[in-house]
C-alpha cells in the first residue's frame, strides 16, 4: 500500500515537472458559483520547486497586512490570499502555502492541522496591477511531504459578515450539514 501510494506520488510529481496543471477555482467552499472572474492556478515544474502562479482578481479587502512584501507573515489567512494545500492522506503531514497580493506569504508543515514548522521561507513576487493581481512562487521540493495524494486550493477575500471562502474542490450542496461553515 505504501508503495502504492508512493508511486502515486511520484507519478503526481512526474506529470507535474512534464506538463504543469491548471485550475480554475469557480466555487465557494460550498458549490455556489463565483460572480467574479475565476482565480486561475498554475503549477509548473522547476529544478528547484514547484512554481505556484496565482491570476486573480484584486479586492484590497481587507487591506494589506502591516508585514514586510516578500517576507512571511503569520495569520496571513485572515487577510486576502490565494493557498493551496498538498497533503499525504496516511499520515496526515501537508504542506500550506498562503499568497498575498500585497506580496506576503506564509508557509506551513503540518501534521493533522498542527504547524510543527511555521514561515518557512519562499521566493514569491506579487503584482497588482488595477482590479487583477498575480502572484509567484517557487515552492523548493523539499517541502513536499512524502507521499502526498491529495491538493486543494483556495481563496479568501471580504470582511467580516462579507467574507468569503472559494475552493478548488468545493463541498456538495447535499453533504453540507445545517449550520455548517467554512472550516477555518
Amino acid at each position: 500500500m505504501v508503495l502504492v501510494i508512493a508511486q502515486l506520488f511520484d507519478t503526481f510529481i512526474l506529470i507535474i515537472r512534464i506538463l504543469g496543471l491548471e485550475y480554475q477555482i469557480t466555487k465557494t467552499w460550498n458549490s455556489i458559483q463565483v460572480t467574479h472572474t475565476p482565480i486561475s492556478l498554475k503549477f509548473k515544474p522547476a529544478i528547484q520547486g514547484l512554481v505556484m502562479e496565482v491570476h486573480a482578481p484584486f479586492f484590497n479587502d481587507p487591506p494589506a497586512p502591516p508585514g514586510t512584501p516578500g517576507q512571511a507573515f503569520n495569520e496571513l489567512w485572515e487577510y486576502e490570499v490565494v493557498e493551496s494545500f498538498f497533503l499525504n492522506s496516511l499520515t496526515k503531514l501537508y504542506l500550506e502555502v498562503e499568497l498575498c497580493p500585497h506580496g506576503q506569504h506564509l508557509v506551513l508543515l503540518l501534521s493533522d492541522g498542527d504547524a510543527f514548522i511555521k514561515e518557512l521561507d519562499l521566493q514569491f513576487e506579487a503584482n497588482i496591477n488595477g482590479d487583477q493581481w498575480i502572484g509567484t512562487a517557487l515552492i523548493p521540493w523539499e517541502y513536499f511531504p512524502p507521499g502526498v495524494d491529495k491538493m486543494n486550493s483556495y481563496a479568501i477575500h471580504g470582511s467580516g459578515t462579507e467574507r468569503i471562502y472559494e475552493a478548488l474542490y468545493s463541498i456538495p450542496l447535499e453533504e453540507i450539514e445545517i449550520g455548517q461553515g467554512p472550516d477555518l
